[in-house]
């Protein structure tokens, strides 16, 4: 017998359920496979950061229903988003619309082992995300030879406060790191970094808003990150070790003067 959640002609049928990565936000940067699976879905349950533009692309018809999480505001728990999930995913064919990439802070992990454990099949596809959008704002690669060969995804923090990591390693001249979740928990990294060697001037970028119309690119270093961060209220992400390339700072420059 095969298995729903790997044959492809299966994908379609009723009582299956697509997590499909919406992206950073700009509809253009959607994947072939996520239009086509928005303009077949009878449900649709989407993040509160994915723009009404893109769950517009949704089958006209379509259930649209919001589970946004808000930090430190009313949100949706996530029994709820599992248990609504399970509801559609018993007869319908659903599109779990995520906020970039779906398995990253996504809490893909939770959602899936509902639908295992009520036997609905599902698929994911991937989508680009926040690290990627904010490092092409900035002209800048998010790998870089003779710079690093690796490159850390963080988050701020976790369902514990803020999330502990290897600082030293972090610290260390050319390390790379995209943070997400990293505004309110800017004074714990730096002081974290900081106090394991962490230079003072090592550049952190801050993208707001990636890929949006509302972008905003906002260069800091590692000692004035939280100051710089003053002013930002959407979602950003924090491009650590990164600086924009030097024809973008001279942009910002003459946009600030």
């Amino acid at each position: 017998m095969q298995d729903s959640r790997t044959n492809p002609e299966t994908r379609l049928e009723k009582g299956h359920v697509h997590f499909v990565g919406a992206g950073p936000g700009d509809p253009e940067l959607l994947t072939c496979k996520a239009v086509a699976l928005l303009g077949r879905a009878d449900v649709v349950l989407h993040d509160r950061l994915v723009p009404g533009a893109i769950v517009a692309l949704a089958r006209p018809g379509a259930e649209i229903v919001e589970v946004g999480k808000t930090a430190f505001g009313a949100s949706w728990a996530q029994e709820d988003i599992n248990a609504l999930l399970v509801r559609y995913g018993r007869a319908a064919t659903v599109v779990r619309l995520k906020s970039g990439d779906c398995g990253i802070f996504g809490r893909l992990d939770e959602e899936m082992d509902a639908l295992d454990a009520a036997g609905i099949g599902f698929s994911i596809v991937p989508g680009i995300t926040a690290a990627a959008a904010g490092a092409a704002a900035v002209g800048a690669s998010l790998t870089k030879r003779g710079r690093n060969g690796a490159l850390r995804i963080l988050t701020g923090h976790d369902t514990n406060g803020f999330a502990d990591h290897d600082w030293r390693a972090l610290a260390r001249p050319g390390a790379v790191a995209a943070i997400y979740m990293g505004k309110a928990a800017a004074d714990y990294l730096r002081g974290r970094l900081l106090m394991h060697g962490a230079d003072a001037e090592t550049p952190v970028t801050i993208v707001e808003h990636a890929s949006r119309p509302e972008q905003r690119v906002v260069a800091a270093t590692l000692l004035s990150l939280r100051e710089r961060l003053d002013g930002v209220s959407g979602p950003a992400v924090l491009l650590f070790g990164i600086a924009p390339r030097g024809a973008l700072i001279e942009h910002m420059i003459q946009e600030a003067l």
